[in-house]
């Protein structure tokens, strides 16, 4: 029983640092691409970087399966790297995950590289520094708290994904199967018991990372 409880939370904590950290790193190059840079189309390229935050679960699980799916080149050539198929594995959760948490990272992201001054990255570039200086040492601390609710919101996100994950990474126990998956088929089995340690332990986990969010204001 302790097992069967633990499982899910753990795995779906490991998932949802691992889409944290994956979208930290995606979230600051393309928020501070896109922050500072003026081109045709962009807010094409803004719109499809948001749209997973709108779209239903289903629809993104069902583009995932289509771009990672065995008859995709991009499958095809992960099955021929590693030897299987990247569907119905803890990475594909990892993914799933990623991709409907990323938009939180970038608009946070890009909002607080935005509000840096940019005659103080102008100042820092007249005395030398060049550009990956001035965004490690100026950049970067600026835009701090932004950075870290970003982080709190993407990993909050991250750990409540479920359509797009079941979809993808499929409902395997101590494989795949994290605490949103788990809480629907302890419901669906008529265990309500698990399904209300579950709940309130996915509540209290995202209540607490929420709550942070204000004190880093």
């Amino acid at each position: 029983m302790e097992q069967l409880f633990w499982s899910p939370i753990k795995l779906s904590i490991t998932v949802a640092i691992s889409a944290g950290i994956i979208v930290l790193l995606l979230g600051l190059v393309v928020g501070r691409w896109m922050s500072r840079k003026r081109f045709n189309g962009k807010l094409f390229v803004e719109t499809i970087l948001m749209l997973p935050l709108v779209l239903p679960p289903s629809v993104v699980g069902f583009f995932l399966i289509v771009f990672f799916g065995r008859n995709s080149a991009v499958g095809k050539g992960i099955e021929a790297i590693f030897g299987q198929p990247i569907m119905f594995t803890w990475w594909a959760a990892v993914i799933a995950s990623t991709v409907v948490a990323f938009p939180l990272m970038y608009q946070s992201v890009k909002t607080g590289f935005q509000s840096v001054d940019i005659d103080i990255e102008g100042a820092a570039r007249v005395d030398g520094a060049n550009e990956w200086k001035v965004f490690l040492l100026i950049s970067i601390p600026l835009s701090i708290k932004a950075i870290i609710t970003g982080f709190i919101l993407s990993f909050t996100r991250a750990l409540g994904e479920f359509g797009a994950t079941l979809m993808f990474a499929g409902n395997i126990p101590g494989k795949t199967q994290t605490l949103p998956t788990a809480i629907y088929v302890a419901i669906d089995s008529g265990n309500m018991n698990l399904a209300w340690m579950w709940v309130i332990t996915t509540v209290v986990i995202s209540f607490l990372m929420l709550a942070s969010t204000y004190l880093i204001k």
